[in-house]
């Protein structure tokens, strides 16, 4: 998520950032009016109000599959962390009381079903097995069922400890009552015992479970990157009677880009842009928020410092050995790697109105990536840096719509590249190069000729409901289950969790890539592609300094 520091108030305190363990997060979810321009009209968020939700130790949970021939492993959002009357055991996002082993942290748990998990383990281990997962399914179910009977054990203490106190209501002999003392003494202090086993135990299964990903699209490739299948080519790639320069040759000449003195002053893959190439990204930004905003997107800026526990929350992985998520010392929060993270945030903890559904947001923001194990040509100039602009697409919706606004998110991004002028191929991108949160990834990649390969520009991911049950999202569906002249809690729908998507609408430095290397001239100037012009004050082309 890198800059090299954060000044905070006025005094310009510091904070180190680093690669680290976050902590504690709590999150509040208030009732919303909002009025955009017309893009929306003025409603109101039904929002149901939770407790802080702590953080775990894994950023993975498993999540059902979107298509019809799947059936959904969860069942609906249940109020209580572990049933006392059912096999299966399931987990609200609430805060728990109990702490994990790690640092005495509360874990925040997950809508888990794992009694569909144990019925449909073998397709569960295949879904594992095509993504490369490291989920130990073997152990996770050997948790499950040794917490099953710990349960049931705990259900029968505490049954012997609530039959003793109904016999001491009566008139007992003062040695019966003693006897009855002691023993509901010592009933006590077992049930002590094993319901901190069975919290530590509970804690112990969820952080297991939250690393086995979500279901697979089944027409999703399955092996590798090189497994990805092209979906759509688009355009040709220029034709250049001069020999072709890169971005970084092109910057340096046209006076658009400082690396070296960024490296100075932040360290390498940071830079400053320069001139036209500022004018550049203002201009990109501002035409994909109106060319999205026309499609009824709502635009945000997002906060770019997070709570670890939302990272978590949304499938990233802020504490593993190679992540790319910047955390901040002495805190419980982290750099933002995409804004896809405080959209999602957005309605953390709710239960929206069905009216409500679609909600379609368009956010800015700077992101920040730590791009461990980047190196090589391949990742030179703007194509990996650790700082960003981006502006993100997001759906909530309902479920049997997350595949048609998939659709829609991947069509957004082909025509505005198209309109743009790019040659590009969009991907359906094989399971193992899938995040544990997508159920089916599309990516763009667009042709680079100065770096002489397709190199990416956007992806376009579906999520079902994985990150949803993390983050405690639901809504609220508008039948009546059973007629009557009112409508009440008891005769209303029960709430569902939504689904959630992003893509990609603009990331800047790539795009500015694409923009100069395509758009090269023998003299050594860039042409602007029409659209954006307006957006540039009228400029058409990008010329040397005299």
């Amino acid at each position: 998520m890198p800059n090299a520091f954060l000044a905070i108030s006025e005094n310009y305190q510091f904070l180190r950032i680093k690669p680290k363990e976050g902590g504690l997060g709590t999150s509040t979810v208030l009732a919303r009016d909002m009025d955009l321009h017309g893009y929306l009209n003025r409603t109101t968020f039904q929002t149901l109000k939770l407790s802080s939700t702590p953080t775990c130790s894994s950023s993975r949970f498993l999540s059902p599959s979107l298509h019809k021939t799947h059936k959904f492993p969860f069942p609906r959002l249940t109020t209580k962390a572990l049933s006392t009357s059912s096999a299966a055991v399931q987990t609200s996002p609430t805060t728990t009381t109990i702490s994990d082993d790690q640092g005495g942290k509360h874990q925040w748990k997950a809508t888990i079903d794992f009694k569909w998990i144990k019925d449909n383990k073998e397709t569960v281990a295949v879904n594992i097995k095509n993504r490369n997962s490291d989920a130990n399914l073997e152990f996770i179910l050997h948790l499950y069922d040794k917490l099953f009977i710990l349960q049931k054990e705990v259900e029968r203490v505490r049954g012997e400890r609530n039959a003793v106190a109904n016999k001491m209501k009566g008139k007992l002999e003062p040695s019966e009552r003693q006897t009855l003392i002691e023993q509901g003494k010592n009933l006590k202090e077992g049930l002590t015992a094993l319901e901190e086993d069975l919290a530590k135990l509970n804690d112990e299964l969820q952080r297991e479970a939250q690393c086995i990903p979500n279901m697979t699209h089944p027409d999703v490739p399955i092996g590798g990157e090189d497994s990805s299948t092209i979906r759509k080519t688009v355009g040709s790639s220029p034709k250049f009677s001069f020999p072709v320069k890169d971005h970084l040759q092109l910057g340096k000449e046209l006076d658009l880009f400082d690396f070296d003195a960024a490296a100075e002053v932040s360290g390498s893959k940071f830079y400053y842009l320069k001139n036209e190439a500022v004018l550049l990204e203002m201009a990109l930004l501002n035409w994909t928020l109106s060319e999205v905003m026309k499609r009824g997107f709502t635009p945000l800026t997002t906060p770019e410092i997070v709570r670890s526990s939302v990272v978590e929350k949304c499938g990233f992985q802020p504490r593993a050995k190679n992540t790319q998520v910047y955390s901040i010392d002495d805190s419980d929060q982290c750099l933002i790697g995409t804004a896809e993270i405080p959209v999602g945030g957005l309605h953390m903890d709710s239960i929206l109105a069905e009216s409500m559904l679609p909600l379609k947001y368009v956010a800015f923001s700077h992101c920040f990536r730590t791009e461990a194990g980047a190196a090589g040509t391949a990742t030179r100039g703007l194509y990996r840096v650790h700082q960003f602009s981006k502006i993100e697409m997001f759906i909530f919706c309902r479920p049997e719509e997350s595949d048609y606004y998939h659709e829609e998110l991947i069509k957004i991004e082909e025509d505005m590249f198209s309109s743009l002028g790019l040659h590009f191929k969009t991907l359906d991108m094989a399971s193992e190069d899938l995040g544990a949160p997508a159920y089916r990834k599309f990516d763009v990649e667009a042709w680079m000729p100065g770096l002489e390969r397709f190199g990416e520009i956007s992806s376009a991911s579906n999520c079902t409901d994985y990150q949803s049950r993390r983050l405690g999202i639901r809504y609220r569906p508008s039948e009546v289950l059973v007629p009557g002249p009112k409508k009440s809690k008891g005769n209303l729908a029960p709430p569902q969790f939504v689904h959630t998507l992003n893509a990609t609408a603009c990331a800047v430095p790539r795009m500015i890539i694409c923009l100069l290397e395509n758009y090269q001239q023998e003299d050594g100037s860039v042409l602007i592609p029409e659209p954006l012009r307006p957006f540039m004050g009228g400029l058409d082309i990008i010329t040397r300094k005299s």
